[in-house]
């Protein structure tokens, strides 16, 4: 447990319920493996996240108990269908030299994209990480060809902060490069309600 400003928080207890006015944001249950699956696939699935697609309903199975067992990760729920349609995560960024700084990262299911929701489900974890945990900065990440993470992330008031290169191993083999963000407690702007 550690002491993040205005209250201890456990970034391995089960995420707090948010809400937007097409989200709910809550911690994943295994029943949700079977969004997961569904919500996986596309070819442009993979691309987006930092690992592979759910390719079996036993590998998202374990994933969604991975989700569960670090307890940072919230499923994204479209209030309209009840599905899970992708999921942010929240954790201590290990790049950075300052307590209680985060990153932030995220995935949608190839169908939920270009429609407002990262914007959405992200800003509402931003004000989770900036108003309830009292981070003084969060980061951010994508591949250098992922645009729309970059126009999500510029939407939300991140400013790029360049190219990490060799920044993570592919599941493939190889390494990829980075475009890294950061936003500031003090340049943080709450979404209008």
């Amino acid at each position: 447990m550690r002491l993040f400003g205005k209250r201890k928080i456990s970034l391995n207890a089960a995420p707090p319920l948010l809400q937007t006015l097409r989200l709910v944001l809550r911690g994943f249950d295994p029943s949700d493996a079977v969004d997961v699956l569904a919500r996986a696939q596309g070819e442009a699935a993979g691309a987006m996240a930092s690992a592979p697609p759910c390719q079996s309903h036993e590998e998202s199975r374990r994933t969604v108990e991975g989700f569960i067992r670090g307890g940072s990760t919230w499923a994204v729920v479209e209030k309209r269908s009840g599905h899970v349609i992708g999921a942010v995560a929240l954790g201590p960024d290990s790049g950075r030299a300052v307590e209680g700084a985060l990153e932030l990262g995220y995935t949608l299911g190839e169908q939920y994209r270009d429609q407002g929701y990262a914007v959405e489900a992200c800003g509402a974890v931003l004000a989770y990480a900036f108003d309830e945990l009292d981070s003084p900065v969060v980061g951010a990440g994508h591949e250098l060809t992922n645009q729309r993470s970059r126009r999500v992330f510029k939407k939300l008031g991140f400013t790029c902060e360049g190219t990490m290169r060799c920044a993570r191993t592919l599941s493939g083999g190889g390494y990829a490069d980075e475009i890294r963000y950061s936003l500031l407690r003090e340049e943080y702007r709450p979404a209008p309600k």
